[in-house]
């Protein structure tokens, strides 16, 4: 069976429907990130219910300055990898059929969240972005809507968008997707010269480095912790062949300051270095984050955090984030 184009809400509210319905918002330009969301949903709605993909590029989200007109726009590309990935249907309206008269004068405010990192660097962005997902999600009326983990902070404020107003809608995140080399998909990739796309690829580096540096602290304190306290007993336990872990409690107890200290300053050093290449790096912001408000963690933080970065190269702004786990139980 093909995938259904639908233009209005009209025709996609007609059609009938058996099962649940999950849907998968998109500006257009689709990847194989966007496949991944689409199978994803493929296995939330199930093999009875219906995958919608939107296609809707929304001008409230682009600021001035900001790519809008140069956006790429390839509605029948998108429909094939749509097709091929499992969509029911393609849902791909008109800026009029989104927003019947004019811009909407009440809008959805994405409150204090919405003016760090993303926000502060693209102000209105996100206030944009809820407003149509608001209307999108009551134009679909799905059971289910997927949103990649890439774009960290808009996932964050949908789902507080979901929970304070009440939307009967469940959120499902799907991990990042990305290239061999690290990079994640995304649809501004294209822009890329290839000198710029090896310099770009510090981004992702820096955020690995991070995330090594975080692990490799954890798995030296998990290791240290099952080495007795004394001294004569790591000297005793060296001496029967166990000197790494005698090793590990020595290097715990001399080692510089750790945590999310160390995690921001093993990323940022990659970065740095990344400025000087030519083309350079132009980093906007590197940022280690409580998901629930997208404020900067302390060094006594427990808990789930994202390592979030933004930077230029050449004309093109690419994001990029992992997630992170602090105060693993001892």
């Amino acid at each position: 069976m093909s995938t259904a184009l639908l233009s209005t809400a009209d025709e996609l509210h007609a059609r009938v429907r058996h099962g649940r319905r999950a849907v998968v918002m998109t500006m257009g330009a689709l990847h194989e990130g966007h496949a991944t969301l689409i199978r994803a949903a493929r296995q939330v709605a199930g093999p009875d219910g219906e995958v919608v993909v939107t296609v809707f590029v929304n001008p409230l989200q682009f600021g001035a300055g900001e790519d809008l007109d140069r956006y790429p726009r390839t509605l029948d590309a998108d429909l094939k990898l749509a097709e091929q990935a499992g969509a029911d249907a393609v849902f791909a309206p008109s800026v009029d059929e989104v927003y019947p008269g004019g811009e909407p004068q009440v809008r959805v405010s994405a409150g204090p969240m919405g003016e760090r990192l993303e926000g502060a660097s693209r102000p209105g962005h996100f206030d944009g972005m809820l407003t149509v997902v608001a209307k999108l999600l009551h134009l679909t009326r799905p059971d289910a809507a997927l949103f990649g983990q890439k774009d960290a902070q808009q996932l964050a404020l949908i789902r507080r968008m979901v929970r304070d107003l009440n939307f009967g809608v469940e959120i499902v995140a799907v991990p990042t997707v990305r290239e061999e080399d690290g990079l994640a998909l995304s649809s501004r990739n294209r822009y890329l010269s290839a000198d710029e796309r090896r310099t770009a690829l510090a981004l992702s580096r820096a955020l690995f480095a991070g995330r090594d540096r975080h692990a490799a602290q954890e798995a030296l304190r998990a290791r240290a912790r099952e080495v007795p306290s004394t001294h004569a007993r790591a000297e005793a336990l060296s001496a029967i062949g166990e000197s790494r872990a005698a090793a590990d409690a020595h290097a715990v107890a001399t080692a510089a300051p750790g945590g999310p200290a160390a995690v921001r300053a093993a990323a940022r050093q990659v970065l740095d270095e990344a400025a000087r290449l030519e083309p350079p790096l132009r980093l906007d912001y590197l940022a280690l984050v409580d998901p629930a408000d997208f404020t900067e963690i302390g060094d006594d933080f427990t808990g789930e955090a994202v390592l979030a970065a933004a930077a230029r190269v050449g004309t093109t702004r690419l994001i990029d984030n992992l997630p992170l786990t602090f105060g693993a139980a001892s």
